[in-house]
């Protein structure tokens, strides 16, 4: 049993950590049975969720997890694809994962209403009493880093230009096929759909929310692949 540890669902998706959705969806897709356990702050072999439990060893970092049961249960999902199509999808991975990131992570710690949303949510998964002001230190420290990696040296209107292009790029990869990849799902469909819905649900406006709504065929990919791997799934009470 693969035993998934991750942070809270929110806003009707199952976690507010993209990279949680990420790997949660890609175990579906695979079909690989696993369990979810709140995360535990000292566990986290990497320090971040989230991360996994699987005979009693402990391993970190979302892609490493499914790079990892790939070799172990077999490439359920992309064994059907050529060698382009993995590249292709290798890079449409990376630049979620290593670019539009860091557009979300702005577009959450930095714009006060957005902080104002997803602030109650963050501050339940610190110690009582201190949460309130913890996260805002931790805020200042999330900004910080922000600089630190270059996004946050831009103005706002860069930023979320450079988010919007990415999302233009994604809908023109799609187009009118049912996954990224063709008429068959496959991994990079796991972190597609993770951003997507972490921007689509997300309870703030911005002009990256707006540009992701305004893409018919990304909002429709979204809700196919709620219907296909989530439709048994529904938010705690």
């Amino acid at each position: 049993m693969i035993t998934l540890y991750q942070g809270p669902p929110a806003w009707g998706i199952p976690n507010i950590s993209p990279f949680c959705v990420k790997l949660e969806t890609w175990l579906r897709m695979a079909g690989l049975p696993y369990e979810v356990r709140a995360m535990e702050a000292r566990g986290a072999p990497k320090g971040k969720i989230p991360y996994v439990e699987i005979d009693g060893r402990k391993m970190g970092d979302s892609q490493l997890i499914i790079e990892h049961l790939q070799r172990v249960h077999g490439d359920r999902l992309d064994a059907h694809l050529t060698a382009e199509a993995r590249a292709r999808g290798h890079v449409i991975r990376r630049m979620l994962d290593e670019a539009f990131y860091w557009v979300l992570v702005y577009a959450r710690w930095v714009e006060n209403d957005a902080w104002a949303a997803y602030r109650p949510i963050f501050v339940s998964l610190l110690p009582p009493v201190i949460g309130g002001p913890l996260a805002e230190l931790i805020r200042r420290s999330v900004t910080r880093a922000l600089r630190t990696q270059g996004t946050g040296l831009h103005s706002r209107e860069e930023v979320y230009e450079m988010g919007k292009a990415d999302l233009t790029a994604l809908a023109a990869l799609l187009g009118d096929q049912p996954f990224l990849l063709g008429a068959e799902p496959s991994s990079v469909d796991a972190a597609v759909y993770a951003f997507l819905v972490s921007i689509l649900r997300f309870p703030a406006d911005s002009p990256v929310k707006r540009h992701a709504e305004a893409q018919p065929n990304l909002v429709a990919y979204c809700e196919r692949m709620r219907q296909r791997y989530y439709a048994d799934w529904k938010p705690p009470a």
